[in-house]
């Protein structure tokens, strides 16, 4: 096994993660990473959101994923300071075990011209998978071809995710006869897609794409860890099934390499498989050498923590 890692730093995709915890009634901010935006953390450790309040609390009162893709004029509730720090648009995306809510994860982003990607909300309408929402950056075209796609269960990439129930790594979009919109992610320079299953209170599965460009990616790498217990044993823990680097390729040189496994709260991964909550690694700290933060999402399904999903920046 080898850590891919990057010495250059890369302008990322997402600017700043945040784990808001349900407690008293509301949600309140439980770790952060700002990456300097030191006046957008400052006011964000003073907020609260009560159920329906804000762009976590929607995320909560509707137990789906949100993307809101301007801040002015919305429910969002720090648009001053996010404009001040550069910032306009967020997903937020809740972490249920059944309909227990365990935390929203929230990502913000700014917008340029230079900045490609996506992040995308699917649904199921009439049997098929339609888009919810979703935000691109100045992927404008790929927008537009998003907008006018739907998927059958098991089609391409949301498809996929949708059927198996699992955590889905795609690379070479541009090339991949997988991905259903190859052409266009080509020409939008998107090269690396990451699909999760996203459990509601209301029994119903959404998926979460997330589709990096190597300009500005999403995350640097990323990893897919499973934590069934048909795959891990009864001593839990869970084990490494997929991962990427943005630009050195898979996390490993071959199949004769030994299983990579970890234990509950070993490392950030194993914190969020132990406790079921997303955690945000802020700082190279217990990392592979190279990145500078991470962020750990737990999926609850059929009862219980089936993966963890890891993005590096």
């Amino acid at each position: 096994m080898m850590d891919a890692a990057i010495d250059t730093p890369v302008r990322t995709f997402v600017q700043v993660s945040e784990v808001w915890v349900p407690g008293d009634g509301v949600l309140r901010l439980a770790q952060g990473d700002y990456g300097g935006l030191d006046a957008f953390a400052s006011i964000s450790g003073r907020e609260s959101f009560a159920m329906g309040e804000g762009l976590p609390g929607k995320a909560w009162a509707e137990g789906r994923p949100v993307v809101l893709k301007t801040f002015e004029g919305s429910y969002f509730k720090r648009t001053e300071a996010a404009a001040a720090a550069g910032l306009t648009a967020a997903v937020a995306v809740p972490v249920f075990a059944g309909k227990a809510l365990k935390a929203v994860l929230v990502v913000l982003c700014g917008d340029d011209e230079a900045r490609v990607g996506a992040l995308e909300v699917w649904a199921e309408r009439d049997g098929l998978l339609m888009l919810d929402d979703g935000y691109y950056g100045a992927a404008r075209h790929f927008e537009w071809v998003s907008q006018h796609t739907h998927f059958p269960r098991g089609q391409g990439l949301p498809g996929a995710v949708w059927a198996a129930r699992t955590p889905i790594l795609l690379r070479d979009l541009g090339s991949g006869y997988r991905f259903v919109r190859a052409d266009s992610a080509g020409q939008a320079g998107l090269t690396t897609g990451l699909g999760l299953p996203v459990p509601g209170p209301d029994g119903n599965v959404r998926v979460l794409t997330l589709l990096s460009a190597l300009g500005t990616p999403i995350a640097r790498r990323f990893e897919i860890w499973d934590a069934r217990a048909a795959r891990v044993g009864r001593a839990g823990g869970a084990v490494l099934i997929d991962g990427i680097c943005a630009r050195e390729g898979a996390l490993w040189t071959g199949e004769a390499e030994p299983e990579r496994r970890l234990s509950a709260w070993e490392g950030p991964v194993g914190r969020a498989l132990g406790a079921g909550v997303p955690v945000i690694q802020s700082g190279p700290a217990g990392l592979p050498a190279g990145y500078a933060s991470m962020i750990a999402l737990p999926i609850h399904l059929d009862g219980g923590l089936s993966h963890v999903v890891a993005w590096y920046l």
